[in-house]
């Protein structure tokens, strides 16, 4: 894993839930930003929590690649590996020879994934970003906002984590195409494209209609209510959709029948939608005096689809949460117990499993060098004093 920040080392790690080693080849001349994020107050890189999050069932090896020395020595690292993983633009590996036309001369079955912003060709292959802009990019941000207001955009490194499962299921497909025929191969991933795919409706709409969806905040163009509302509690909110007309006559039910229920102006779907401002304004008044999981409970049993929306402290106490161990501990030497998110996957024959926290920084050079590459004390200990292996 020559991944950087998030999208190459997610992806990492889900193959590391799976069963496969993984080493991490970072330096300390370049510290991969994921170490030292915002929220590591310390700007300590083995006490970062994000990374700790992220960077799980990996192994660290410290190896500079911009030194030239370190390149032979990383190429017999890919000769016993089975996957390449990088998220850079495409001209770094090529750079220093690292490339998919460089690695199968040293091993020619190796599967290599690289998850640039935009692709290893086309007029923006060489755009470097970060997950917050790669969705300005494939135009997913201009959707995001409330109605009638500016644009918000998401706000956060979705990108990263959508790449990942996509490139992640890339690199099973290409195992298993190299367990059928004994071929490797480059998979070209645009991390840019993977956010396109999950914009279909809007995309539809477009080819379609010839209209461009804007910003709706939490509403829906056919479907009313649906909105987020106030719960009781400071800032508890629920999450409430209702799609059919049962489903509306479900929901009224469930609230008691108020007055309003029976109003003309919410007789229909197209009327819901024309007032639905002074709609949610009535929703919220009868939600703001129960629990979220009350309502959650009370509209589910009548068949309307409702949701708590959960902060931080709500994931870490919700009791569907808590019975699948979507949070596991995990005794860290820099930071005592961390509660870590465990793997979406609960395969029945090949359980995954957070076996190995995230690597301190070089941690496992001894391991990689020694065991994985017989390297000599003295061939150490010269790379050392170069600081390749820094």
């Amino acid at each position: 894993n020559f991944g950087w920040v998030f999208a190459g080392p997610y992806l990492s790690s889900m193959l590391g839930d799976l069963g496969a080693e993984v080493i991490k080849v970072e330096t300390r001349s370049r510290i991969d930003s994921m170490r030292l994020s915002p929220d590591n107050l310390d700007r300590d890189p083995d006490r970062d929590p994000w990374f700790h999050s992220g960077v799980r069932n990996q192994l660290s090896v410290t190896m500079d690649m911009a030194k030239p020395q370190a390149i032979p020595v990383l190429k017999d690292l890919i000769k016993v590996s089975d996957v390449v993983v990088e998220n850079f633009s495409p001209r770094v590996m090529s750079t220093h020879g690292l490339d998919y036309d460089n690695l199968i001369r040293v091993k020619p079955d190796i599967i290599m994934i690289s998850l640039p912003a935009a692709g290893q060709y086309g007029p923006l292959r060489d755009a470097q970003t970060y997950g917050p802009s790669l969705t300005g990019l494939a135009g997913v941000d201009n959707m995001v906002g409330y109605y009638g207001e500016r644009v918000l955009g998401l706000q956060q490194a979705y990108a990263d984590i959508n790449s990942s499962l996509h490139g992640a299921f890339a690199v099973l497909a290409a195992l298993h195409y190299r367990k059928r025929t004994g071929k490797g191969q480059h998979i070209d991933m645009a991390q840019m494209e993977a956010v396109i795919s999950i914009a279909g409706e809007a995309v539809l709409e477009y080819t379609m209609n010839g209209r461009v969806l804007g910003t709706l905040g939490n509403r829906h163009p056919t479907m009313c209510p649906h909105n987020n509302y106030r719960c009781k509690g400071e800032d508890k909110w629920v999450s409430i959709a209702v799609q059919t007309e049962e489903e509306w006559k479900s929901f009224c039910q469930a609230i008691g029948n108020p007055p309003w229920t029976k109003d003309e102006k919410f007789a229909d779907a197209y009327s819901r939608l024309r007032n639905q401002e002074e709609l949610d304004g009535l929703v919220s008044e009868w939600t703001i005096n129960y629990d979220y999981y009350e309502i959650t409970d009370l509209l589910q049993r009548a068949g309307v689809a409702a949701a708590p929306c959960l902060d931080t402290e709500g994931r870490f106490f919700d009791p569907h949460l808590q019975a699948r161990q979507t949070y596991m501990e995990v005794e860290h030497p820099a930071t005592g117990v961390d509660w870590v998110a465990n793997s979406a996957w609960r395969l029945s024959e090949n359980p995954t499993e957070i076996h190995h926290r995230s690597p301190m920084l070089g941690e496992h050079n001894s391991y990689v060098l020694k065991d994985l590459l017989h390297m000599t004390d003295e061939e150490i200990a010269q790379l050392e004093s170069e600081k390749v292996i820094y």
